[in-house]
């Protein structure tokens, strides 16, 4: 009869420290996930103004092309803290040596993946889909892009990125020469800066959140 008793104290002992431990673990986790959130908002915010200075390089008909000079500024949103939408200006030129140089200017939307939201330092992704036109809209075309970089937070809500980027043009008049099988593509390569703001009604509501956990953690 003893054995019996010692060994269901054992058993009941055993079941509520797994679950104890369980219990400790899930917390844990939604402690661990909120703290990152949090993280989000001292590094980054839900919005960000973007601008970037860099160099413009075309692939066309023409032989010789020069790298020129590339701008653009835009606006991001984060739908999550991984991923965000912006919509971009860009100004640069097209070179060819001693034949054709000609401003352009495209208009762009993207989808960005942001893949360590809550560190410092963050390699990113961006798709989307453009409008392209040189400065008197007498050529125009519409375009596809994808973009790899990364994003580096010198201080809280500045974030300088680095980054290179892939134009396809559904055209193959850019250059002003139609000719060869493929249509016109291009690169622009980048270096700015992403000024982060908002979030502090999210960010207190995180706060409050994390304040809740804590004091039923204490009644426990």
């Amino acid at each position: 009869m003893i054995t019996k008793s010692k060994y269901l104290f054992t058993s009941v002992f055993f079941a509520l420290f797994l679950c104890q431990t369980y219990a400790q673990k899930k917390t844990f986790g939604r402690n661990k996930k909120l703290h990152n959130r949090l993280v989000f908002f001292d590094y980054r915010g839900t919005n960000a103004i973007d601008a970037a200075l860099g160099t413009a390089y075309f692939d066309g008909d023409l032989p010789d092309p020069e790298f020129e000079v590339y701008f653009r500024i835009g606006y991001k949103r984060h739908i999550t803290n991984h991923l965000g939408i912006n919509v971009i200006y860009n100004k640069y030129n097209i070179a060819f040596k001693d034949v054709y140089n000609e401003g352009f200017m495209s208009f762009d939307a993207n989808l960005e993946f942001l893949f360590s939201p809550y560190t410092k330092f963050s390699p990113f992704i961006q798709a989307g889909y453009g409008y392209n036109a040189n400065n008197y809209f007498e050529a125009t075309s519409t375009k596809a892009q994808g973009a790899l970089g990364f994003e580096y937070i010198v201080m809280d809500g500045v974030g300088f990125r680095l980054f290179g980027e892939y134009n396809y043009s559904f055209s193959d008049e850019l250059d002003g020469l139609i000719a060869g099988d493929s249509d016109d593509t291009f690169y622009r390569i980048g270096f700015g800066v992403n000024l982060y703001f908002g979030g502090k009604k999210r960010k207190q509501k995180l706060l409050s959140r994390i304040d809740t956990v804590i004091q039923s953690n204490l009644v426990k």
